[in-house]
């Protein structure tokens, strides 16, 4: 099988769907050089219909009406979900090297903050005093940075146990107002541009979040295998290292159908999910060597 040509062919299909997603949301015209979406509109640009991003006059952030963000969302997993089975296929015999482990710096927390909060006066010194103001600049600094978004390589699971809301005899919460929702609701579409960021960028570069799911494949693979050496060591991390062990995902793909699957497509992004899906299952295959 040709697999260069079937990630061609399927990412210029979802490339597709991402213009389309984007027209919907007003955040730009299409694509524009080098691949990139102008998500937001250029100053002085003229707002055309519904479809525009508003702005809230009791918020500045980015908002769109109910209906529109609900029919961007429902399009908007489906996609999701078949750019990330694309990034499988595209990253199957890609092999990386792990650079080795680097040991953690333990750095010895100062005591004067306790001392403070027992009520203690502690003389601060100046080299102190620097470091507090180097760390109030580089904490302005990181909330100054626009906010980036990458596109998760993993399925979200389900939850383990979810708490419903009680609803009242009227059908609203408890200790809620009730009130009917319009479809002409402003509705924060902060997270939906982050997303159709982030779509955009993968496909953009997709030889790089191949390489990237390449390194956490072999991440996988070697804490597998230290695992099944403490196994057969008869190790126990729990009793004689006092450490827990951290819970890892071990397969990128949630059980059963995809996010977005529908029992009948209506929409081309679900008949590319439908496709890209097979091709993610065979792509993670074990090779036969028998």
């Amino acid at each position: 099988m040709d697999w260069t040509a079937a990630v061609d062919k399927n990412r210029e299909a979802l490339k597709r769907v991402l213009a389309m997603l984007v027209a919907m949301a007003g955040m730009g015209a299409g694509l524009g050089a080098g691949g990139q979406f102008p998500f937001f509109p250029q100053k002085g640009a003229a707002a055309s219909g519904l479809a525009l991003a508003e702005k809230s006059k009791l918020s500045p952030a980015l908002t769109l009406p109910r209906n529109l963000h609900r029919a961007i969302a429902k399009l908007l997993r489906p996609a999701e979900a078949a750019v990330r089975r694309l990034i499988i296929v595209a990253a199957r015999g890609v092999v990386v090297v792990l650079p080795p482990a680097r040991p953690r710096k333990s750095t010895p927390k100062p005591i004067e903050p306790l001392l403070r909060g027992f009520g203690i006066a502690v003389t601060v010194s100046r080299d102190e005093l620097r470091r507090i103001a180097a760390t109030r600049r580089a904490a302005e600094i990181r909330a100054a940075r626009p906010k980036k978004r990458s596109l998760p390589l993993f399925d979200p699971l389900r939850p383990w146990s979810v708490r419903p809301w009680p609803v009242a005899a009227d059908g609203a919460p408890s200790g809620m107002p009730f009130r009917r929702r319009s479809a002409n609701d402003p509705v924060d579409a902060t997270r939906i541009s982050l997303r159709l960021q982030a779509l955009a960028a993968a496909l953009d570069d997709l030889p790089g979040q191949a390489r990237r799911f390449a390194r956490w494949r072999a991440r996988n693979a070697a804490a597998a295998a230290k695992e099944k050496l403490r196994q057969e060591a008869r190790i126990a991390p729990f009793r004689r290292t006092g450490k827990s062990v951290r819970a890892r995902r071990v397969w990128p793909l949630k059980p059963g159908r995809p996010p977005g699957w529908r029992p009948k497509s209506t929409h081309e992004v679900q008949d590319v999910l439908e496709v890209v899906h097979g091709l993610a299952q065979w792509a993670m295959e074990k090779p036969n060597t028998s």
